[in-house]
């Protein structure tokens, strides 16, 4: 019997869409726990959330680890369901606290903010995961294979 959590196909597909969505987010969890790529590291970020966009530390922490830990599964295909309803669920919360006046990212300086067009499209990419599964070269395939 297969679990649904972890029953997937063997499309390439979703392989590089799995790929191409952890590439892009880990960077933005490493600088929030780590400090990488410019970042302010755990403290420096749990700072910001907490005293600057005055969020509970509850949900900072929760930002900072789904961020970078869900990137790692998503390379490996585990738990790639649950990762990406986590991941779909910052970015929504993003949209819905910060950047809702503008569509399009701040290009020329003009805007007062940046828009929100990069986490929609992280969410659409989550969704197709959350339906889909994780496709070909994934630990959940390899669960469900086991479990037949």
């Amino acid at each position: 019997m297969k679990l649904p959590v972890i029953r997937t196909n063997n499309d390439y597909a979703l392989f590089f869409l799995r790929l191409a969505l952890a590439v892009v987010i880990f960077p933005h969890g490493a600088q929030k726990l780590l400090g990488w790529f410019g970042g302010y590291g755990f403290t420096g970020t749990m700072i910001y959330f907490t005293q600057t966009r005055e969020m509970p530390w509850l949900v900072g922490i929760l930002v900072i680890l789904i961020e970078f830990f869900v990137p790692l599964a998503l390379l490996a295909g585990l738990a790639t369901r649950f990762c990406s309803a986590a991941l779909a669920g910052v970015m929504t919360g993003i949209i819905l606290t910060t950047f809702r006046t503008h569509f399009f990212m701040d290009w020329f300086g003009t805007q007062h903010t940046e828009g929100y067009e990069y986490f929609l499209l992280t969410i659409g990419m989550s969704v197709a995961l959350v339906l889909a599964g994780p496709g070909r070269l994934s630990l959940d395939a390899r669960l469900s294979q086991q479990r037949n």
